[in-house]
């Protein structure tokens, strides 16, 4: 009702305010508005696109995402370890992520692995608190605590080209071998296609030094061994057409990934290998199409289908032999409907469905199935200077399964919410520079199959996870300020979030070998990010960036504990692997074909649980990364050929306790384009 009272309100100020410009002016600025600060600029987002995104040592999309801030991120090492990201604290599951405006589903587990997403076809990420600030979208952009937003390649073709091809191969340590080649095809003047094939083989053996304390301050291990179980084979296969049409576009995208590789597992009690393995398989079809029907009302249209196989292996038969394969169905649509009711006021209507189905290979598994479907109201208002967008987003969720042996074929309960949000951004008169910004958003995350339905742990019975994010900051942008230093921006964001009704793992009974999942966390966070970036143009053949990043969070953990031991050494602490600094660096500087390329990631103290004692204490970790490279020509042939050195000062570090990351290796890129 509250966000209701805010839209009616929206209405009203935009029927009021629009008398009070002349038609000229109205006429005269409206696409200008459209494009330059209607739908983008009311929470600005962090993006790393173009040079700046080709300047990182990054091999994955997770890579380059760390550079964010706000951001953290879960590795549990090596090419081939699983990679995930946490926004603000809130957890990975409450983290949306879009591939080309679509999303990226894993209903089992509500995590998706970063790192299978290669730098190599990517034009831009983008992050968003909140959710983004273009309200002409799906149901779904509107359902996440936080965004980040994959785009890949678009072709474009030079005057008289129909053709582009791009060829990488690169080299380095842990035995790494990565291809991949990029064909465009202009097919007419409208319409182009794209097919993008790359291969990753790595062995993932590299050395490590595992040194671990005693509770009185003396050494219990310091050894340097090797890596094991860390291999990987991956395949990775996409092809897009691209079409535009009158006012619109559209584009079409089928994406597999198939890989095979070894989990070399945590390191505890002197076990230094482990045999596990995982195989994935992923499909997926999308499309979108898009059209501008009048001046006043806009389509768009979105559809996927997706399927994920993956299979684990653990042939150790002193812990538990398991040989367990999941197979996920996806199905979903959206049609989102945008009307320019007038010049500085619009409304978008999305309605999406989608259904999400898990089958297994495990004894007495349900086989559970979820049907979705979300409706969202968005507005969008601009008067002068102050720009306000609300949504409201209604979720309907119906679980079914199949009946099963395990005591979890309790099938869960069909849930409603309605989830509010509201954002406003203000330009003070006589300081065009200057945004100030503001938003709150509730939203909730379901549980996933996993935590409802897996064999002995799982609980019908829980409830959704949800969360509340306040956020007040600013912006300053400074354009060609003096002529060596072309644009500089600064930004701050306070937030106070809070995760409420969180899913946590319990003791089942009075042992500790059986846990079921239960709605009993509750998490405050507080926090500041700073972001600041500038670009200078020294001379005509020297030119240089640095863009830097700085985050403080006080993540608490306020859980009820029945033990009330427990209770007194988690109440208040911070929550696990949540360091209370974290930044980064990115510089470059590039002299006519030669570019050197600067890092820096630093990740201050944190422990790895809610008992924040000396046990628990997780050491600062950093790295520094750097790379130089140059570019050649040679007729119609450009390249590229490009050295990186990461973690120079081979630093031991871990990011995920006894998940030892590599020391210093290296990569030798070349890349040719035609």
């Amino acid at each position: 009702m509250k966000l209701q009272g805010i839209l009616v309100l929206m209405l009203s100020a935009g029927t009021l305010a629009y008398p009070q410009l002349p038609l000229d002016s109205v006429l005269h600025l409206q696409e200008l508005e459209v494009v330059a600060s209607r739908y983008q600029e009311v929470i600005p987002a962090q993006r790393l696109s173009g040079d700046q995104l080709e300047a990182l040592n990054s091999f994955s999309v997770a890579d380059a995402i760390r550079y964010f801030s706000g951001v953290q991120l879960k590795d549990y090492g090596g090419i081939g370890g699983l990679k995930t990201i946490d926004i603000r604290s809130m957890g990975t599951n409450h983290m949306g992520v879009f591939y080309d405006g679509i999303q990226l589903g894993n209903a089992q587990n509500g995590q998706v692995d970063l790192g299978k997403f290669s730098l190599d076809n990517v034009e831009e990420i983008t992050l968003y608190n909140g959710q983004k600030s273009a309200i002409f979208q799906s149901a779904k952009d509107f359902s996440s605590s936080g965004t980040i937003y994959i785009r890949s390649r678009r072709p474009r073709f030079k005057a008289n080209k129909s053709n582009n091809l791009k060829a990488l191969v690169r080299s380095g340590s842990f035995d790494l071998l990565n291809a991949s080649a990029l064909w465009e095809h202009a097919l007419s003047d409208r319409i182009s296609s794209s097919m993008n094939v790359e291969h990753i083989s790595a062995s993932g053996k590299y050395p490590f030094r595992y040194r671990r304390l005693h509770a009185n301050g003396t050494v219990a291990y310091d050894t340097t061994a090797i890596r094991q179980n860390g291999d990987v084979q991956a395949l990775r296969i996409e092809a897009g057409l691209f079409g535009d049409i009158d006012d619109g576009r559209w584009n079409a995208k089928l994406y597999f990934y198939d890989s095979e590789r070894g989990i070399p597992g945590a390191i505890v009690n002197n076990v230094w290998k482990r045999s596990q393995r995982q195989w994935d398989r992923n499909f997926f079809a999308q499309a979108s199409w898009q059209k501008s029907v009048t001046r006043r009302y806009d389509l768009l249209i979105n559809a996927k289908y997706a399927r994920d196989y993956m299979r684990y292996l653990n042939p150790d038969t002193t812990l538990m032999y398991i040989d367990n394969a999941f197979l996920q169905h996806e199905m979903y649509a959206s049609v989102a409907n945008k009307f320019s009711v007038l010049k500085n006021w619009d409304i978008n209507v999305s309605t999406d469905l989608q259904y999400n189905s898990l089958q297994s290979t495990m004894a007495g598994f349900v086989r559970p199935s979820r049907l979705s479907s979300l409706l969202a109201l968005a507005s969008s208002l601009s008067v002068q200077q102050l720009k306000i967008q609300g949504s409201l987003l209604a979720s309907a969720v119906r679980e079914s399964s199949l009946a099963g042996s395990s005591e979890s074929a309790k099938t869960a309960a069909d849930n409603r919410e309605v989830s509010p949000a509201l954002f406003v951004s203000f330009r003070p008169v006589g300081l065009p520079a200057l945004q100030l910004r503001a938003f709150y958003k509730h939203i909730f995350r379901m549980p996933t199959f996993n935590d409802l339905y897996y064999t002995d742990i799982g609980n019908a019975a829980l409830k959704p996870e949800f969360t509340h994010q306040y956020n007040l900051g600013f912006q300053y942008s400074s354009y060609n300020a003096v002529h060596w230093l072309r644009n500089w921006q600064v930004q701050a964001d306070a937030y106070y979030n809070e995760v409420s009704d969180k899913i946590v793992a319990v003791p089942k009974g009075n042992g500790m070998y059986r846990w079921m999942m239960m709605n009993l966390g509750y998490v405050e966070i507080r926090g500041l990010d700073v972001a600041a970036s500038g670009q200078f143009v020294l001379n005509n053949n020297l030119h240089a960036h640095v863009k830097l990043s700085y985050t403080f969070q006080r993540a608490q953990d306020f859980t009820q504990r029945r033990n009330q031991d427990l209770q007194r050494l988690t109440w208040g602490g911070q929550i696990p692997y949540i360091p209370w600094h974290s930044g980064s660096v990115i510089a470059g500087v590039a002299y006519r074909l030669w570019r050197l390329n600067y890092s820096f990631i630093y990740v201050g103290e944190r422990y790895h649980n809610s008992a924040n004692i000396p046990e628990n204490y997780e050491q600062p970790w950093y790295t520094h990364d750097l790379s130089v490279s140059r570019n050649f020509s040679w007729s119609d042939w450009s390249g590229k050929l490009s050295l990186e050195v990461n973690n120079l000062l081979s630093q031991d570090y871990e990011v995920v306790l006894n998940y030892p990351m590599p020391q210093r290796n290296y990569k030798l890129a070349l890349t040719l384009e035609f």
